[in-house]
């Protein structure tokens, strides 16, 4: 009898420590949306001068901004980019009002990565592809965040440094950002006769997905992985709410307004800020679609099993966060 009292005493402990860990952690990143830092400099490195970045709340200048998180990608980061270069420049060439910029974001990489992204930027000028450096890793939520609060695009897309999407799927996306966003402007009224309408004003956000390559990739992997993504995606499930299908496709495109809603509030800095994605563009009513894209493993992934339990944590401080109130949601942009 003793020892079951002990044993439950112990136990309610444990739990009442979580609980404490839990309530404490998340009230620790209350702020983490403020990101007070010193601001961020693009370098050129061909005339060595510096280049003050614009910010998400300030005006479009270009229409599409393409934001890459890099962390010890000097491998997989020249293909992807060259890639990406090529397409960009023969969409231009085919119509000049097509204006572009690629943001690489360094996030405290300890190989190359540096080194390939400023070969870049001196190969398509600074005006084309910019380089901004973290420092130290902080993870790929805060690198993207980074990237789509100093981007110009009136369509801002992330997407992975490993090409594992192609990018010329952007215009599947893009195409649905553009019928969405007409459709919320007009209730479904042409727009092309009104001036005042611009695809940058209107909140709406597209996410790439592989949920259908999901009965291939059961019949692949191994059954503990199997069990792992199943018992995630429940999580996120609860934690989200129903809807999306793939909230972890790398590969997302939003409109300039629905970037300066969830970049300026998003508080996950690692592999679950996608969810709180999600969570926000429902809690500011933005209209999300879900379009299948074409993905392919590549090897060199960061993401393993130990990432799982990383993940399952930053979910529970989201919602401990936003539905205790300790996270509030600002709109003021």
């Amino acid at each position: 009898m003793e020892y079951t009292c002990l044993l439950v005493t112990s136990f309610a402990i444990a739990i009442l420590g979580f609980v404490f860990v839990v309530f404490f952690e998340a009230y620790k990143r209350r702020n983490n949306h403020q990101h007070i830092e010193v601001p961020a400099i693009f370098e050129d490195p061909n005339s060595l001068k510096q280049v003050p970045c614009p910010h998400i709340v300030d005006p479009a200048t270009k229409y599409i901004s393409l934001i890459i998180p890099a962390f010890n990608e000097q491998h997989r980061l020249p293909g992807a980019l060259d890639e990406t270069m090529n397409y960009l420049q023969q969409r231009t060439l085919k119509d000049s009002s097509f204006t572009y910029e690629v943001v690489i974001i360094d996030d405290g990489s300890t190989d190359e990565t540096k080194r390939v992204a400023f070969e870049f930027v001196r190969k398509y000028t600074v005006d084309k592809v910019r380089v901004i450096l973290l420092g130290r890793n902080h993870g790929k939520g805060e690198a993207i965040r980074k990237g789509m609060l100093h981007s110009r695009g009136e369509l801002l897309l992330m997407l992975d440094a490993d090409g594992a999407t192609k990018v010329t799927d952007l215009e599947k996306l893009e195409n649905q950002i553009h019928a969405v966003a007409k459709s919320e402007y007009h209730q479904g009224d042409s727009s092309n006769s009104d001036p005042r309408f611009r695809i940058s004003d209107v909140p709406v956000a597209v996410f790439g997905s592989r949920a259908h390559l999901e009965e291939k990739a059961l019949a692949t992997r191994k059954w503990y992985r199997n069990f792992l993504m199943k018992g995630f995606h429940l999580v996120v499930l609860l934690a989200s709410g129903p809807g999306i299908r793939d909230t972890q496709c790398g590969f997302k495109m939003f409109t300039r307004a629905a970037a300066r809603k969830l970049f300026s509030n998003v508080r996950l800095k690692r592999w679950c800020f996608d969810v709180e994605l999600v969570f926000l563009c429902k809690r500011f009513k933005i209209p999300i679609s879900e379009v299948s894209v074409n993905w392919s493993e590549i090897p060199g992934s960061k993401v393993n099993l130990l990432s799982i339990p990383n993940m399952l944590w930053e979910l529970v401080l989201m919602s401990v966060g936003y539905r205790t109130g300790m996270w509030r949601i600002s709109n003021s942009t």
